[in-house]
């Protein structure tokens, strides 16, 4: 049941999997076999949207194929030895590591039972990656041993459930639109049925979610002030205070009374909730928590999509640091389609230089432009690609951790 799998991070990321595949650094002794692989590679692009008229079709015709693969008894569990396996391991656990790949499709039938983890294993694990959401780095550390050996009846499970789900948002989305998959960690930007770019985003943590709403983007800020919320003041800035009495100059955070009157920071008592009562505005600046821009949609949770100073969270595997708002990779390319579909008399140079100026300026779109936050852990696409993503909110009712012993401590 071979099969080609798409990139899930799209056609537009700053450095999609395809991307990090080609810059591997091969070894000489299969340099011409991995060269093979490379156009199995290039097949697997794939512009189509993660919400559309037909991934409910997909995920029943995944559902299909995976029940087929429980009723056979399932995959085998994957081991490791003392460190992870990579290109260059020999070891009787790539035996079984090849095993696993073939029932899931991600290695080719006749791939052999070879105890090497040659070219076509690394090409394999880094398909089986891409589809889960994980760094395609080819290894077999923790992250992708525990995803390997999440049970074929999870896995179903996990896409009955989420055809609720997809079916529930089936109808017409919008000609352009913006979708947010919250356990993914992905923003897609949709033009006429086809994504027009993706992004990766940093999401809610699990104490503080990210909601799961529909609504319109209205109104974009550039050079924003950030306006800390009375959760962020009470959970993070208090008890930053009592730490560190600087903190709030190092990041150029004012404090105004409701009156707008500016206090000083030692006018209120830190070892009490007073400070809920202000305002915390941070100023532009490279500081800003929001970063360059803010984008703004109506909702009763408060929370908005924006740029960040922390660009570092978006190469991690694991994108769950935020307060609820959600945080966008590559903002710029994102903010430019939405202005040039809705804002003629904006462009990409108009965008870069607006920030550059660091002058705030409040653009409100001239057509709105849809915005759905999902949550989707489970779904498939036209090509027959299956993708699956941690529940990372634990909303799909059931653990995906599977066997409580898959992540060996210190892989033995």
């Amino acid at each position: 049941m071979a099969m080609a799998f798409a990139l899930s991070g799209g056609v537009a990321s700053a450095e999609s999997p395809l991307d990090a595949t080609r810059q591997f650094q091969q070894r000489a002794e299969w340099e011409d076999r991995f060269d093979a692989t490379l156009e199995s590679l290039e097949a697997i692009k794939s512009d189509k949207p993660t919400l559309s008229a037909d991934t409910a079709t997909h995920i029943e015709q995944a559902m299909a194929r995976y029940q087929a693969i429980v009723n056979q008894g399932g995959w085998p569990r994957v081991t490791s030895g003392k460190q992870a396996m990579k290109l260059g391991t020999r070891s009787e656990h790539v035996v079984t590591l090849r095993k696993r790949l073939i029932v899931s499709g991600d290695l080719e039938q006749n791939a052999g039972q070879s105890d090497t983890f040659d070219s076509y294993v690394d090409a394999a694990v880094r398909r089986f990656q891409v589809r889960h959401g994980l760094k395609p780095d080819g290894a077999v550390g923790a992250g992708t041993l525990t995803a390997l050996n999440v049970p074929a009846e999870v896995r179903l499970a996990q896409l009955e459930t989420n055809l609720v789900r997809v079916r529930s948002m089936s109808g017409f989305l919008g000609d352009s639109y913006v979708m947010v998959n919250i356990p993914a960690a992905e923003i897609e930007a949709v033009e006429n049925g086809r994504v027009r770019s993706r992004h990766t985003a940093v999401v809610g943590k699990i104490d503080r979610q990210t909601p799961v709403l529909n609504s319109e983007i209205y109104e974009l800020n550039f050079n924003p002030y950030w306006t800390v919320p009375v959760s962020i003041i009470r959970k993070d800035l208090i008890p930053k205070m009592k730490e560190d009495p600087e903190y709030l100059a190092r990041n150029k955070i004012r404090i105004f009374d409701w009156k707008d009157n500016e206090l000083d920071w030692r006018q209120i008592d830190w070892n009490t909730d007073e400070a809920t009562q202000y305002q915390f505005r941070q100023e532009p600046g490279a500081e800003n928590s929001l970063g360059s821009v803010r984008i703004n949609f109506h909702n009763e949770h408060q929370v908005y999509l924006h740029d960040t100073p922390s660009k570092s969270l978006f190469g991690s595997d694991y994108r769950f640091h935020s307060s609820g708002c959600v945080r966008v990779q590559n903002v710029r390319e994102l903010i430019t389609w939405m202005l040039e579909s809705t804002t003629p008399d904006w462009d990409r140079a108009r965008v870069d230089y607006t920030i550059k100026t660091g002058v705030q300026e409040d653009v409100k779109l001239k057509s709105k432009v849809p915005l759905y936050m999902t949550y989707v852990t489970a779904w498939s696409t036209a090509d027959g690609i299956v993708h699956f993503r941690d529940d990372i909110y634990n909303r799909d009712g059931f653990s995906l951790a599977g066997d409580a012993t898959v992540q060996e401590a210190n892989l033995q």
